[in-house]
């Protein structure tokens, strides 16, 4: 009498070999992207932050890089930071740029983002 299933005998191994690396990739592709968007999580907040400072009543372009900075800072979700600001009579600008933390050898992503908010006014 013949064993049902004796000739697929370790194929259970053979599979989880084949599909191991798949599902490795994918964490890896899936953590990455998580940096990137904590990095730019981070980046926008500051650029907000710094913004905000500088659209207060008696905010200056000093406030918003300050404030930026320090925001920018938290986490260190960035690298390479730079902070510049601009401040006119209605709109208060901050522009955070910096690189992004990688898990790719020698491939660090950098991004530039921008806020504006109104300047306050006492009518």
């Amino acid at each position: 009498m013949r064993r049902v299933g004796r000739g697929e005998r370790g194929a259970a191994t053979v599979e989880v070999v084949l599909l191991f690396p798949a599902m490795i990739l994918m964490v890896w592709i899936a953590l990455g992207a998580g940096m990137y968007h904590w990095g730019r999580t981070a980046a926008l907040n500051a650029a907000q932050t710094g913004a905000a400072a500088a659209a207060a009543e008696d905010g200056t372009i000093a406030d918003c890089a300050r404030a930026a900075q320090d925001m920018a800072r938290v986490g260190d979700a960035l690298s390479d930071l730079r902070v510049s600001c601009s401040l006119t009579s209605t709109t208060a600008t901050a522009t955070v740029s910096g690189s992004v933390l990688s898990l790719v050898p020698g491939w660090t992503p950098s991004l530039t983002l921008t806020a504006t908010v109104p300047v306050e006014r006492i009518t």
